[in-house]
């Protein structure tokens, strides 16, 4: 009688009811193959970090009494995919049974619900017992309603947990969100804490990779890895953002400077998408500081909102969209990505300084990837099925539940504002003013035509005269629509030019 458990590398969460006795029937498998590897191209550092933290996980399951089957990319009998791996080792084990936790990608869960028709013994999936919501609750909360609103839904959470709710069962602070007190640009105090990370020597599991001719791109850091492998070094991650970072995060979390590329964020994302961290323990740390007098309410209620609310909201969203979303072009954009995306060589300082760090450290804040990266991408009429494709590949906390919503939804307007109710797009203004990447650059900020003048311009105007059909009519846009209106036509037609320019020079900009 004995049963398989397979556990994917987003699953490493040691406080599952799975793990809480040991069971000699119980096989607990892993496996790093060439299928989960090779589906979109992947940073290093995220081929890594996932296949060492299943290795940590596997060692404490063993040194906890519990039996597991590890299979790694080089074992001769690793058929380098999910199924034919289980099909074999449930032969290999004379299983009588297969469970598996519920996975966050639409397309495992393709994968293993028609494996499941055809395994030869019953299949179970389980509740992977991390989120505060199921997969279906958002679609069920909003129903047919033609407009899904994250607050909406944010109210509901907070109303549901009690999070941040008195006694009267109203807000705490008087008010739902504090967005206005949270867009400071940050001029260099206060000062940022040391950031906290492990440093971990990967250059063995770095070489087999390589050796078995897995492609990756971005820098690997091997040999002083930044990024947790288990739940002990996620809390002590989450320690110090509590202690030195989260009283400054609000105020700022909309910042960017180019010596501080991380400033007050907590690099938590990864260890919460591997469920080494539950997203409970970590609203109720910060929720905790507020009370203590150790983080302002400002600061607490927006980090709280990132996870209560926009986490589960765009997972609700994903799966009440999949698989259709996957495939949403609404503005009809096919320009392929510029080859800077690769290497960040570009003259734009904002540009090269994002693309840099999410290349080198696998890793870049919200506001990075949605206003520098993911803004050019849209006023530049980029494909967001390859702007989904890099994301997903590039960040090493970008798992397709949360990354596809933010990107092809948040970012790139292409599911027709489903979930944004406007394009997240600026000028040059915008960056000038909430960071320093201005400073240096061969472009000027202020200048809209020119050869001097920064992208960032002539492509804002140039986009919304282009969708002007679409977008004029949006209130949030009325503003932006009488000031093109305003505009001597002589002054539109150089910055259709100047933008035209652009679009047929971006491998140069």
């Amino acid at each position: 009688m004995t049963i398989l458990r397979l556990v994917l590398g987003d699953q490493l969460n040691p406080l599952h009811s799975w793990f809480s006795r040991t069971d000699a029937d119980v096989v607990h498998v892993f496996m790093e193959v060439r299928q989960e590897t090779d589906y979109v191209l992947h940073h290093a550092q995220k081929v890594i970090a996932i296949f060492a933290a299943m290795r940590d996980f596997a060692d404490w399951l063993r040194r906890g009494g519990h039996r597991v089957h590890y299979l790694t990319l080089d074992q001769p009998d690793n058929r380098q995919s999910l199924t034919a791996n289980l099909a074999f080792l449930i032969r290999q084990h004379q299983a009588t049974a297969l469970h598996y936790q519920a996975p966050d990608e639409w397309r495992v869960d393709r994968i293993l619900s028609d494996f499941s028709v055809s395994a030869g013994v019953p299949v179970t999936q389980v509740d992977s017992e991390h989120f505060y919501t199921s997969r279906d609750e958002l679609a069920r909360l909003f129903g047919a309603r033609g407009r899904w609103t994250m607050e909406t839904f944010y109210r509901h959470m907070r109303r549901t947990t009690g999070v941040l709710i008195g006694p009267d069962g109203a807000p705490e602070g008087g008010r739902w969100n504090f967005d206005d007190d949270n867009r400071k640009p940050w001029r260099g105090d206060p000062a940022v804490a040391p950031t906290t990370l492990p440093a971990h020597d990967h250059r063995e599991l770095w070489h087999t990779v390589q050796a078995h001719g897995v492609q990756t791109f971005g820098t690997p850091r091997a040999d002083n890895f930044p990024w947790p492998l288990n739940r002990t070094e996620a809390l002590a991650q989450l320690d110090a953002f509590i202690a030195q970072r989260l009283p400054s995060f609000g105020a700022y979390q909309d910042a960017m400077a180019s010596a501080e590329p991380l400033l007050f964020h907590s690099l938590l994302s990864f260890a919460l998408n591997t469920k080494m961290l539950n997203p409970r323990e970590v609203v109720a740390r910060a929720c905790d500081a507020w009370r203590h007098g150790r983080a302002p309410l400002a600061a607490v209620e927006g980090f709280v909102r990132q996870i209560l609310g926009w986490r589960e909201y765009v997972r609700g969203y994903y799966w009440a969209r999949m698989p259709d979303a996957a495939n949403d072009n609404a503005l009809d954009h096919r320009r392929p990505l510029p080859r800077w995306f690769w290497t960040g060589a570009t003259h734009m300082r904002c540009l090269a300084l994002a693309l840099r760090q999410s290349l080198d450290l696998a890793y870049a804040h919200h506001i990075q990837r949605l206003m520098i990266i993911g803004n050019f991408a849209l006023l530049a009429g980029l494909a967001p099925g390859e702007v989904h494709q890099w994301y997903l590949g590039v960040y090493i906390d970008a798992f397709e539940w949360v990354e596809l919503p933010n990107t092809l939804g948040m970012s790139q307007y292409a599911d027709a504002g489903r979930m944004a109710t406007k394009p997240y797009v600026s000028g040059a203004a915008y960056i000038q003013r909430m960071s320093d990447y201005c400073k240096g650059c061969r472009y000027k900020p202020t200048q809209r035509t020119g050869s001097g003048a920064c992208p960032y311009n002539a492509l804002y105007w140039n986009f919304f005269a282009q969708h002007a059909p679409r977008f004029e009519r949006n209130p949030r846009l009325a503003l932006t629509y009488r000031q093109l209106a305003s505009m001597p036509e002589d002054a539109r037609d150089s910055l259709k030019q100047q933008a035209q320019h652009w679009l047929e020079h971006l491998d140069e900009l």
